[in-house]
C-alpha cells in the first residue's frame, strides 16, 4: 500500500541540505550576463535609443535594441499547440519592443561579463520616446482606441464570447417573477502577482547548430515550441532544460524569458548567456493575475430559489495576450456552474489590452477573480432575504452529476454539500452565527464562508496529453522519468507512490528524475491546472502497468509458471493466491540484465490522451475580528473543506491546502499592485507589496471528504489550485457578518475600509480627520 500514505516528500533531504540544483546553481563559469532595458512611459513608440555611454562600462560585450532584433510575432502562454488556426494562441509579441506598450517594457539587452557590469551598462542606455495616454482598465482601454495597442485590434479588444444556459432571457424571467427581488452589483478584483521564490531566469547556449536553453519554467516542452517559433528554427535544434524550480503559480506557464536567452546566445557566438529578472521586474516583466471587473444582476424569489443571473465581466489583460481570454472564459464557466439558475443566464465576457502589467495565468485560472463575484452575490442575495447564508447555498448550488451544458464536463464524484455541512458542524457555525448577531462598538467579530467549484485539467478546452517511462534497474529498483513537472508541489513524491502502488514495490525503490531535458523526457504539457495527478497520473498508471506486465512475463519464463499465477508484492515475485514469495524482484532483474539464455532490458513507456474531465468543490470558512477605527482585519480562525477525490499523500495535500489559503488570505486583505496616473508601479518590490507574514495568519484547519471519483486514475482528482480559490470571498463575507458593510472590491485594505465605515456611519469623518 502506498497511495493514501503521508510518506515524506522525495525530495525533502536535498532541498533542505542545498543540494538541489536550480537554474543559476547550474550557469557555467563563463556565461555572460544579459540586462533589461525597460520602457520608462507606458505607452507610445520607441524612436531611438543612444547606448554610447553603456559602451564604456567595464566588461560591457554587446547592446542588442528593439531595433536589431527579428520581427517575428510569437505566442507565449503555456497551451498545447493546436493545429487548427481558430485555436491557436494569438502571436503579439517580439524579443524585444519597439512600440511599447507597459512601463518597464522590454527594449533592449545589454550583455556583459558580469552582472553588475550588465546592470550599470544597462541604466546608461538613453531612450526617445513618442508617448501616448495610458490606458489603465478594461473598459479604459476600449472606450479609447485612437492609439491600439497593437494594430491587429484596432478596438484594443481580444476577444468577446456570450453564451446562455436556458430558454429564457434575463429580461424575460425578470417579467415572468414580478414579485422576485433583484440584486445589481459590480464587484472588482484586482492585480497582484505570484511572488515565487525564485524569479525567472534562464541561459542558453549552443552546442554546434543547436540552442541549449536551461530554465525555471512549468512548461519545458511547451518552452522548446516557442522557441522554435520566435527565431524560426525547427524544434530539433533546440533543448530545453527545467531543473528544480523555486515555485512558479502560474507564472512560469508562460515563455517569459527564454526566447530571448535563446537568440542572445546566437549574437555572442554561442556563448552561454544568463537572463535573470530582479524581483522589481519579476512584478512588471513577466505576468501578474488579472483584474476583472464583474457587473452582475441576480433574480431570486422570497423563498430562496434563484432564478436568473446574467453578467459582464472585463479583463484587464496587460499589454500583451499571453493566455488572454482563456482567463475570463474560465471565469464565466464558474460562474454558470456553482449554482443552478432555475430560468435563465447571461454570460458576456471581454478581454482588452491595456497598458498594464501582462496579464497571465495564476494559481486558479481566473476562478478566484469569479468565484469572489459568485460568492460575494449569494451572501449578498442571502443578506437581502434574512436568509442564513448557507441554507441559500444549499438550496441554489450545484448537484450531483451536473453535467456542463457546453462542455460537457461532469460532476462524477460529488462531495460539495458534505464539505459544507461537514465545515458549518466544525465551525459552530448556527452558534457563532447567534452570537455576533446585533454587536454594536468598535470591536466587533463575524464569519462567513464561500464555495467553490474547479475543473481538473483542460479538456476538452484544449489537448489533454502526458508521456511516463520506467525502467526496471538491475537491483529491482525502478527508474522513473515523467514529462510532468515537479515546481514544489510534491509531483514527484505522489508520482512515486503511484509507482509503487501499481508495480508492487516499496517507495524507496522508485528513482524519479526530477529534471525534465527535452532530448529525453517522455512528452507532457506540463504542471497547470491541477492535472499531473490526473492527466499524468494516467499515463504514469499505464506505464507502470505495463512494466509490471513485462517483469511478470519474464518471471513465468524463468519460474516456468503461468504469468496469471504471480505478482508482485513488497519487492518480491510472490504466488498471486497466496503471497508466498517466489522470488526476490532484484535477483529476477539481475537474471534479466545478464542471462546467456535471454537477456532482456525491462522497461515501459506510455502515453495517455485525456479525453475526460471532472470537478473538484469544496468550502472556506472564516473567522474574523475588524477594529472599526482601526480599520483593521483579523483572522481569527479559517477552515478548509476539500472534495478532491482519493488522496494520494494526505500530508501534502493538506499542505497544498496550507499555501493555497495563505495566498487567499493575501488576495482577500493585503495583496495589490498600485500605479500613478502614468501607468508607474509604485510597489513593485517586497518591502512595498503587502504580503501575509506568519503574523497574520491563523492556524489553518484543513478537512477533506473523499469520494473516489471513477476517472481519476487512483479516484483523486484537482486539488493544487481549489485551496487558493474560497478564502477571499468567505474573509470578505465575515466582514459583512461583522458590521454589516459590504465590501466588494478586493482587496479589504484599511484604506478601503474606512472609506466604506465612514459612508455607512461606523466612523464618524471627524475621526478620519484627527
Amino acid at each position: 500500500m502506498s497511495v493514501g500514505e503521508s510518506i515524506t516528500r522525495v525530495d525533502a533531504v536535498q532541498k533542505v541540505t542545498g543540494q538541489a540544483k536550480y537554474t543559476a546553481d547550474l550557469a557555467p563559469k563563463n556565461v555572460l550576463y544579459a540586462k533589461l532595458v525597460h520602457a520608462t512611459i507606458a505607452n507610445g513608440r520607441v524612436l531611438s535609443i543612444d547606448g554610447g555611454e553603456a559602451e564604456k562600462v567595464n566588461g560591457f560585450v554587446k547592446l542588442v535594441t528593439c531595433f536589431d532584433v527579428p520581427k517575428t510575432q510569437f505566442p507565449t502562454p503555456g497551451h498545447p499547440w493546436s493545429v487548427e488556426k481558430a485555436h491557436q494562441d494569438v502571436s503579439d509579441r517580439t524579443l524585444l519592443s519597439e512600440r511599447v506598450r507597459l512601463y518597464g517594457d522590454n527594449i533592449a539587452v545589454v550583455i556583459a561579463q558580469s552582472s553588475l557590469a550588465a546592470a550599470k551598462a544597462a541604466r546608461l542606455v538613453k531612450a526617445e520616446y513618442e508617448e501616448y495616454a495610458p490606458l489603465m482598465s478594461a473598459k479604459e482601454a476600449l472606450a479609447h482606441t485612437e492609439h491600439p495597442l497593437h494594430e491587429e485590434k484596432p478596438d484594443n479588444l481580444i476577444a468577446h464570447s456570450h453564451f446562455t444556459v436556458g430558454e429564457e432571457s434575463y429580461e424575460q424571467a425578470k417579467a415572468e417573477e414580478p414579485d422576485c427581488l433583484e440584486l445589481v452589483k459590480n464587484y472588482q478584483t484586482q492585480t497582484v502577482q505570484h511572488c515565487h521564490l525564485e524569479p525567472a531566469q534562464s541561459y542558453a547556449y549552443m552546442e554546434g547548430d543547436r540552442i541549449v536553453v536551461v530554465s525555471s519554467t512549468q512548461i519545458p516542452h511547451i518552452i522548446r515550441r516557442i522557441i522554435g517559433q520566435a527565431l524560426s528554427l525547427p524544434l530539433g535544434r533546440i533543448r530545453v532544460v527545467k531543473p528544480y524550480i523555486g515555485g512558479g503559480f502560474g507564472n512560469k506557464q508562460d515563455a517569459l524569458v527564454e526566447p530571448l536567452a535563446a537568440y542572445l546566445t546566437t549574437v555572442v557566438g554561442g556563448k552561454p548567456v544568463m537572463v535573470e529578472l530582479s524581483r522589481e521586474e519579476n512584478f512588471t516583466a513577466t505576468r501578474v493575475r488579472h483584474a476583472i471587473e464583474f457587473d452582475t444582476r441576480a433574480l431570486v424569489r422570497r423563498d430562496g430559489t434563484l432564478i436568473a443571473r446574467k453578467l459582464s465581466a472585463y479583463s484587464a489583460q496587460g499589454g500583451y495576450a499571453s493566455h488572454g481570454h482563456s482567463i475570463v472564459a474560465n471565469s464565466t464557466a464558474a460562474f454558470k456552474q456553482l449554482y443552478r439558475d432555475r430560468k435563465a443566464l447571461e454570460c458576456d465576457a471581454y478581454t482588452a489590452y491595456t497598458t498594464m502589467p501582462t496579464a497571465g495565468a495564476m494559481r486558479g485560472y481566473g476562478i478566484p477573480q469569479s468565484d469572489f463575484a459568485t460568492e460575494c452575490m449569494s451572501d449578498d442575495l442571502a443578506l437581502m432575504l434574512h436568509m442564513d447564508p448557507i441554507d441559500f447555498r444549499l438550496k441554489n448550488c450545484v448537484q450531483a452529476g451536473y453535467k456542463d451544458p457546453h462542455t460537457g464536463i461532469t460532476f462524477y464524484s460529488y462531495g460539495l454539500e458534505e464539505c459544507i455541512q461537514k465545515g458549518k458542524k466544525a465551525f459552530h457555525w448556527e452558534e457563532k452565527r447567534k452570537e455576533y448577531a446585533h454587536q454594536t462598538g468598535d470591536i466587533r467579530r463575524g464569519v462567513g464562508m464561500a464555495i467553490f467549484i474547479y475543473k481538473t485539467g483542460v479538456y476538452p478546452i484544449s489537448l489533454e496529453t502526458a508521456g511516463a517511462r520506467l525502467t526496471l534497474n538491475q537491483d529491482g529498483s525502478v527508474m522513473l522519468q515523467m514529462g510532468a513537472t515537479e515546481i514544489g508541489q510534491g509531483a514527484d513524491t505522489v508520482f512515486s507512490q503511484m509507482t509503487a502502488e501499481t508495480v508492487g514495490i516499496t517507495e524507496d525503490r522508485v528513482h524519479i528524475v526530477s529534471t525534465q531535458d527535452t532530448d529525453y523526457s517522455p512528452f507532457d504539457t506540463g504542471a497547470y491546472a491541477s492535472r499531473q495527478t490526473y492527466v499524468s497520473g494516467m499515463a504514469l498508471k499505464g506505464a507502470a502497468e505495463l512494466l509490471k506486465k513485462r517483469i511478470l512475463d519474464y518471471a513465468a519464463e524463468v519460474l516456468n509458471r503461468p504469468a496469471e499465477e504471480l505478482d508482485i508484492r513488497q519487492n518480491n515475485i510472490v504466488q498471486a493466491k497466496d503471497g508466498d514469495v517466489l522470488l526476490a524482484l532484484a535477483k529476477l532483474a539481475e537474471e534479466a540484465q545478464y542471462s546467456l539464455k535471454h537477456s532482456v532490458h525491462i522497461s515501459a513507456e506510455y502515453s495517455h490522451h485525456c479525453t475526460d474531465n471532472t470537478f473538484s468543490s469544496g468550502a472556506c470558512f472564516a473567522e474574523v475580528e475588524v477594529d472599526i477605527p482601526m480599520c483593521r482585519v483579523k483572522i481569527l480562525r479559517i477552515l478548509a473543506v476539500h472534495d478532491s477525490g482519493t488522496l494520494i499523500n494526505p500530508k501534502l495535500a493538506e499542505a497544498q491546502v496550507h499555501g493555497g489559503v495563505s495566498m487567499g488570505i493575501g488576495y482577500g486583505l493585503y495583496e495589490e499592485m498600485l500605479f500613478n496616473e502614468k501607468g508607474k508601479p509604485l510597489n513593485d518590490n517586497l518591502l512595498d507589496y503587502k504580503l501575509p507574514t506568519a503574523m497574520d495568519s491563523p492556524d489553518m484547519e484543513v478537512e477533506f471528504v473523499q469520494v473516489e471519483d471513477p476517472t481519476g486514475p487512483y479516484g483523486n482528482k484537482a486539488l493544487g489550485e481549489p485551496p487558493a480559490i474560497p478564502p477571499a470571498p468567505a474573509i470578505r463575507n465575515a466582514v459583512l457578518n461583522a458590521t454589516g458593510v459590504a465590501v466588494d472590491s478586493l482587496p479589504l485594505s484599511p484604506q478601503k475600509l474606512f472609506e466604506h465605515f465612514v459612508r455607512a456611519g461606523l466612523i464618524k469623518e471627524e475621526q478620519g480627520n484627527v
